[in-house]
């Protein structure tokens, strides 16, 4: 039995079988309700005109056939295995009113059953809910679906492909239709991206002439299609995809990428629909599309930045080779003429080719802190801090992070980040400047930070110290920060600059994951 449960009685104490003589018959045929009354032995005592004409539906009766002494058993012989049966017996035994919803076939409807015992028999109300019962359904598949849509959307570490296929089978399912694909438009050709199909008849790779498709109509006016029936459409139906392919109900709607057409995400099937899609469907298919789109274009993009990426490490590479090469025979030369020579241009000589292979070593690691960080691990900046100190030339500077927390990040580039921070401190903080690594305590933001106590940064500089090539130290290449800025992004971070609270300059590193 479903949905049952004991109640209260309704309108009044029921007594079973004498209805007459508690409700007037003529208000009882004007309930909306079905009501009837049997005995205890199964017979009908009483039934309103809508019960009748219930009754006589179920049993295919004669609409003038007598009722009323009948043993609805005998006159249903089906009501016997029933939901409804098995609960008018509970109400009886137990001698308690219930109340339920079933399915009862011989009606081919859901009905809401209220039933009164009595010690002579039983009274019930019976309501024909099968439309809302079929509301509340549709509405529960809706939200089943948009739950898996969901769930395909956030699953960010799986497959692109993958996550597409299992929205083209939601959808498919939702949709009543056997096909569902994402395809992508090359000039006049149709190509099939990922495929949910229930045969081999068509897969992932093939192509066919775009103008035999009905998505060419979704491409030329970029919005959605809705066909519950292609030969209703008589240019459409005349194409190969319904002369020849059979396609016979189509939904789709465009992909775009960067504001052009990239395809079509659609579903059709080989049998024309009875009813319209409905607008929600239309929805659910633009909704996935939408997302479609979206992955699509971070797909290109992240592809953009990883050629250009590539192209700029090349470029980066080469230049410090051809660079390197003749600065170290300048500075060899340099260094034989000051054996012999003691003249101070030399030494001069001597820093500017120290600055210049620090620019080309800055060059090369500028090529590569654009590159997004794919795989992190817990990094206890606390043992990190030192061991980027330890490379860093710090003359007499102290460092304090004994309070430094534990973090998820790319561990050399970390390390990295800490040296150029360390080594813009100590330039220009100078030789005794005291640092401090240590975590920043926000509920809604983690992160950490990198103080000093040196002179700090003008409040009119503080966004302009990460830019390529500033710098105030004459001795500087203008690239530290400019890295420091590009490695944090890489990590998805913010970085900020700001005053520490010994009035030198303090570096926030913020939307930091802790390990």
């Amino acid at each position: 039995m479903t949905n049952r449960e004991e109640g209260t009685p309704q309108r009044g104490e029921m007594s079973g079988v004498d209805a007459d003589s508690l409700i007037e018959p003529a208000l009882l045929d004007r309930m909306t309700d079905a009501f009837l009354a049997l005995d205890d032995e199964w017979r009908l005592t009483y039934l309103n005109e809508q019960a009748a004409e219930m009754v006589r539906n179920a049993a295919d009766a004669d609409p003038d056939e007598e009722l009323v002494g009948r043993d609805v058993r005998e006159l249903l012989p089906e009501f016997v295995d029933t939901e409804v049966h098995e609960g008018y017996v509970e109400a009886m035994e137990s001698q308690s009113p219930v109340e339920f919803e079933t399915r009862y076939e011989p009606l081919d409807a859901w009905l809401e059953v209220r039933a009164y015992p009595s010690a002579s028999g039983l009274s019930a109300f019976v309501r024909d809910v099968t439309e809302e019962h079929d509301r509340r359904e549709r509405l529960r598949m809706h939200e089943e679906a948009l739950t898996a849509i969901t769930e395909v959307f956030v699953a960010a570490d799986r497959p692109f492909d993958e996550r597409v296929s299992e929205l083209l089978g939601i959808g498919a399912e939702m949709l009543d239709t056997e096909y569902g694909t994402l395809s992508r438009i090359r000039e006049d050709r149709y190509v099939f991206e990922v495929v949910y199909a229930p045969d081999d008849s068509v897969e992932a790779g093939d192509a066919v002439d775009l103008s035999a498709t009905n998505c060419e109509r979704v491409v030329l006016a970029e919005e959605s299609l809705a066909l519950a029936d292609v030969s209703d459409d008589e240019e459409l139906a005349a194409r190969v995809g319904h002369a020849e392919w059979g396609i016979s109900c189509y939904l789709g709607a465009p992909v775009r990428v960067h504001g052009s057409v990239y395809g079509t995400f659609c579903f059709y099937d080989r049998d024309a629909r009875e009813e319209p899609f409905e607008d929600w469907q239309v929805t659910l298919v633009e909704l996935m599309a939408v997302w479609v789109s979206a992955q699509l274009e971070r797909q290109v993009v992240e592809e953009d930045l990883r050629r250009q990426n590539d192209r700029l490490e090349e470029f980066a590479t080469i230049v410090s080779h051809d660079l390197r090469n003749p600065l170290a025979v300048a500075k060899g030369q340099t260094e034989l003429a000051a054996e012999s020579v003691d003249d101070e241009r030399l030494e001069k000589a001597a820093r500017a080719h120290e600055r210049m292979e620090r620019i080309i070593s800055d060059v090369l690691t500028m090529a590569r802190t654009g590159s997004v960080v794919e795989e992190t691990e817990p990094v206890d900046l606390s043992t990190a801090a030192p061991e980027a100190w330890s490379t860093v030339d710090t003359a007499a500077a102290t460092l304090d992070a004994s309070d430094a927390p534990s973090v998820r990040a790319d561990r050399s580039r970390l390390v990295q980040l800490l040296e150029n921070l360390f080594r813009n401190a100590v330039e220009h903080g100078g030789d005794d400047v005291h640092v401090t690594v240590g975590r920043i305590d926000d509920p809604d933001r983690s992160g950490f930070y990198v103080a000093d106590d040196g002179p700090g940064i003008p409040e009119g500089d503080r966004e302009a110290v990460f830019d390529h090539g500033y710098t105030t130290h004459e001795e500087g290449t203008g690239f530290g920060l400019s890295i420091v800025r590009g490695i944090a992004t890489a990590h998805g971070w913010t970085a900020s600059a700001t005053a520490s609270g010994a009035g030198g300059a303090r570096f926030e590193f913020l939307d930091v994951e802790s390990a």
